[in-house]
């Protein structure tokens, strides 16, 4: 609302940065540590992502290196996804605001982020006073939860997930690399697209990535369509308020589901001042690339296990006596 009035988009970067905090539960064990690292990782990202946002080979680079954190932190289980979800997401954020410039650098984008959040975090201390709760709560020893953490990932046969790494770091670098050559100022879309599709799937199963990418698509149609029809900032400020206080007390378990659904009302908190959506077709074409960019991760890793299973076949057979 501050944003809307002021005109400024400085106040919509504190608003995402309040919105990410709050998807921690305050009142979980590891609520406000979680809640801390998605201020302070999510500030640094988008920063980050701003400050690369001018060059093609940083846009390369960062985004490649995002692409690596998101599948290696996907392997420690679902809160650690939504740790790099959160911090991709600012990401791809940041380099989008470069070219609707409005923030002179990145300090300003990592400070404003910081504010949102760290007032979300001051709330979130009222309610765990208000619980009869210890401000703080009683961590387990940090050996203790790397131990875990190393269990999970063990689960994981190690040469699918490489190959699937090696797929997330290469997608999201192109998809960075493409933004920065088209310059447009909505790029965010693409690289957005990316980040929500990829979500870790050793087996290839392709049924399961086309579903998560017509899911994509529509949601990314929905919010077009809502963008086109409002055509009015307060309106789409009033729908934001609404859909985002709904998001937030009835968040999904599922982490598919779950990353649909804080992506799309992340986008709608970045689009909600937005005066240009005559561009509706930048913004379906760069969803629609980068749903493709990350189907080629789930095709490549079905090709593998074709080829292993044909593999394992064709050996078997060999040792059949003639």
């Amino acid at each position: 609302m501050l944003g809307l009035f002021s005109g400024h988009s400085g106040f919509l970067w504190a608003s995402i940065g309040a919105f990410l905090a709050a998807q921690a539960d305050p009142l979980h064990r590891f609520g406000m540590l979680r809640m801390l690292l998605l201020t302070l990782l999510g500030a640094c990202s988008a920063g980050l992502g701003f400050w690369s946002a001018p060059g093609p080979l940083e846009s390369l680079l960062v985004f490649a290196a995002g692409g690596l954190l998101l599948a290696w932190l996907q392997r420690f289980g679902r809160e650690a996804g939504k740790l790099a979800l959160g911090m991709l997401v600012c990401l791809c954020l940041g380099q989008g605001q470069q070219y609707l410039g409005s923030m002179p650098n990145p300090y300003a984008v990592a400070t404003l982020f910081t504010l949102g959040g760290l007032w979300a975090t001051l709330l979130a201390f009222t309610l765990r006073g208000l619980h009869g709760l210890r401000l703080w709560p009683y961590m387990p020893r940090l050996p203790n939860v790397l131990k875990v953490l190393r269990q999970h990932a063990a689960r994981l046969p190690h040469p699918q997930w490489r190959l699937y790494a090696l797929g997330c770091s290469l997608v999201c670098g192109l998809a960075g690399l493409i933004v920065n050559l088209a310059g447009q100022p909505r790029g965010y879309w693409l690289t957005l697209a990316v980040v929500t599709s990829l979500q870790i799937d050793l087996k290839g199963r392709l049924p399961r990535a086309f579903k998560i990418a017509l899911s994509v698509l529509l949601a990314a149609g929905l919010l077009v369509l809502l963008g086109e029809s409002l055509q009015n900032p307060a309106r789409m400020v009033a729908l934001v308020l609404a859909l985002t206080l709904l998001g937030r007390a009835f968040q999904v378990g599922r982490y598919s589901l779950y990353v649909l659904q804080m992506t799309f009302c992340i986008l709608l908190l970045a689009e909600s001042l937005a005066q240009d959506w005559q561009l509706d077709r930048e913004r379906l074409l760069g969803s629609l690339i980068g749903v493709s960019l990350a189907l080629l991760v789930a095709l490549t890793l079905n090709a593998r296990r074709r080829l292993q299973v044909w593999r394992s076949a064709r050996s078997g057979t060999d040792g059949l006596p003639r």
